[in-house]
C-alpha cells in the first residue's frame, strides 16, 4: 500500500507540472500537491526520478517552449508567459541554459540539421532503411491530445516503473501514434507512451499491453530536440516514402527513443521514426 501511495503522489505532481506550466510550480506548491512536507517531498522526488523538482520544472517548461517556438508564430513574450517565465529576459536565460541558444535563434534556425531545409520549402529527402522487426510488447499508458504533449504520459509511466521497481525489465521507451495529425482534430489524437518489455513481464493493472506486430518497417534516424520531430515525419511521409515506392501499412507508426532527455542535451537526443510498410515496391 505504501508503494502505491508514493506512486500516486509522484504521478499527481508530474501531471500537475505538465497541466499547469505557467502556474506556481515552486517546491512548496508541489509539496502541497503531493500532500507531503516540503523537506520530505524534495528528497522523495529526487530519489525516485533522479531530478530535483526545480530541474524537472525547468526541463518541462523548456520542452513546451521549444515546441511553441517551432510550431506557432506567437511572440516570444507570449510563449514566455505561457511557459511560466516572469518576462522575456528571464525566459531567454533559462531557455539558453537548456538548449544552448536563445529562443530567437532557436526559432530562426527552425529545427536542427537537414530538416531545416524542409521547413524552408527546399527539396530534401530523409534517408531511411528498411528493417525487418519482430513483435514488440509494450507496457503503456494512453494519451489523448496533441502528440507534442505525450511527455506527460511518459513521466506518468516512469513514475509507475520507478515506484514498482520495474526498470530492470525495461528495454527502452517507445511512443506509438495511432492517428493522422493532418486529418484528426488535435483533441482526438490517440497515442501510447510505452516501455518495451519481455514476453514474461507481468503487466501491472494500471498499464495497458500494446503489441506492435512484426514486419518490414521504414526506419529513419533523427538527432536533435523533440521539437523537430514533426518536420522529420513530414520528410519521411511526404518525400522519401513516395519516392521509394514503398507503401505504409495500415498500422500505427512509432518512435523509439534511444537516449534520455534527462541525461543528454536536446541537440544530442536520438530518435528512430518507424513506419510499418508493405512488402517491396
Amino acid at each position: 500500500m505504501a508503494l502505491i501511495n508514493y506512486e500516486d503522489r509522484l504521478r499527481r505532481v508530474v501531471r500537475h507540472i505538465h497541466d499547469h506550466p505557467a502556474g506556481d510550480l515552486s517546491l512548496d506548491a508541489l509539496s502541497d500537491i503531493a500532500a507531503m512536507s516540503r523537506f520530505h517531498w524534495h528528497r522523495v522526488f529526487h530519489a525516485m526520478t533522479g531530478e530535483t523538482c526545480a530541474q524537472a520544472v525547468r526541463r518541462i517548461r523548456a520542452h513546451r517552449a521549444g515546441m511553441l517556438l517551432v510550431q506557432t508564430d506567437w511572440p516570444v513574450a507570449l510563449i514566455a508567459s505561457r511557459t511560466g517565465h516572469r518576462n522575456a529576459q528571464s525566459f531567454a536565460r533559462s531557455f539558453r541554459t537548456h538548449f544552448g541558444v536563445t529562443p530567437a535563434v532557436f526559432r530562426a534556425r527552425g529545427v536542427p540539421g537537414d530538416f531545416e531545409l524542409l521547413r524552408k520549402g527546399e527539396e530534401h529527402m530523409s534517408e531511411f532503411e528498411i528493417r525487418d522487426m519482430g513483435p514488440t510488447r509494450l507496457a503503456a499508458l494512453p494519451h489523448r491530445g496533441a502528440y507534442s504533449e505525450i511527455g506527460a504520459a511518459f513521466q506518468q509511466l516512469a513514475a509507475i516503473f520507478t515506484a514498482r521497481n520495474l526498470w530492470g525489465q525495461a528495454r527502452g521507451m517507445v511512443g506509438v501514434y495511432h492517428s493522422d495529425p493532418t486529418s484528426v482534430p488535435e483533441a482526438e489524437l490517440r497515442s501510447h507512451a510505452g516501455v518495451r518489455v519481455p514476453a514474461d513481464f507481468e503487466m501491472p493493472d494500471v498499464l495497458e499491453e500494446v503489441v506492435l506486430p512484426a514486419g518490414a518497417h521504414a526506419v529513419s534516424h533523427y538527432t536533435g530536440p523533440y521539437a523537430g520531430l514533426p518536420a522529420a515525419w513530414d520528410a519521411l511521409f511526404g518525400k522519401s516514402l513516395p519516392a521509394s515506392g514503398r507503401m505504409p501499412a495500415d498500422l500505427p507508426s512509432f518512435e523509439v527513443y534511444l537516449n534520455d532527455p534527462t541525461e543528454v542535451s536536446p541537440e544530442a537526443l536520438e530518435t528512430e521514426l518507424c513506419v510499418p510498410v508493405t512488402s517491396g515496391p
